[in-house]
Parts: structure tokens; C-alpha cells; sequence
């Protein structure tokens, strides 16, 4: 069974930042992939981030890159989310996800069958 616990929400302004942490107990499989994604009020989850634990290959929304940075700690099993020169429209409610091998649906919810609780971001113009 895996447990994911992200954390690291708050209340910042635009152009600050912020870094949101994953940390989970258990894993999918050998060979995983975990990732962000967000829903903003009265809108449908969507994919931010995703990380392919094996050999590190990384993948954003376009309207993340360049700004969003997603890495992992394979010592601690924690995956982090640093988030730069954030936008009022970046806030949402942020989820860490978890899955077995399928790089190629890594930005499909669907996909994943691990969920953490969330943690709010909102950014204030």
C-alpha cells in the first residue's frame, strides 16, 4: 500500500514562491512515476508536473514551464515542487499522485492510483 502526504501550501503574493512536498511511504512498483496536479475552484483537476523515477525524465503543463520545477529525493521517497514567480491563476488545490510504468500517460489522471490529500496554494495579485 503506498500513502502520500503532500504539504507546503499558503498564502503568498504574485511573483513569490513556493515549494510543495510529496512524501510517500511504499512504492507503485519498481520502477515509478509521480506527479502534481491542481483544481482550482469549479474547475476539473489538471496535470502540472510529472517525474519518472528510473531515470529522471520530466514533463510540464506549458503553462507551468519555466517557472515550476519538479525533482525527487530517492533517500527520503519524496518528491518536491518548486514553484517560482507564481500568478493568481496558479492557485488551486495541489495533489501528489503516484503510478506503476506508462510514461506515456503520465499527464493523464486517470493513470494514477495513488492520491495525497492536497494542499492549498493561493496567490494573491
Amino acid at each position: 500500500q503506498v500513502q502520500l502526504v503532500d504539504s507546503g501550501g499558503g498564502l503568498v503574493q504574485a511573483g513569490d514562491s513556493l515549494r510543495l512536498s510529496c512524501a510517500a511511504s511504499g512504492r507503485p512498483s519498481s520502477n515509478y512515476i509521480m506527479g502534481w496536479f491542481r483544481q482550482a475552484p469549479g474547475k476539473e483537476r489538471e496535470f502540472v508536473a510529472a517525474i519518472n523515477w528510473s531515470d529522471y525524465r520530466t514533463a510540464y503543463a506549458d503553462s507551468v514551464k519555466g517557472r515550476f520545477t519538479i525533482s525527487r529525493d530517492n533517500a527520503r521517497n519524496a518528491m518536491y515542487l518548486q514553484m517560482n514567480s507564481l500568478k493568481p491563476e496558479d492557485t488551486a488545490v495541489y495533489y501528489c499522485a503516484a503510478k506503476g510504468m506508462g510514461w506515456n500517460v503520465a499527464t493523464y489522471e486517470g493513470s494514477y492510483d495513488y492520491w495525497g490529500q492536497g494542499t492549498q496554494v493561493t496567490v494573491a495579485s
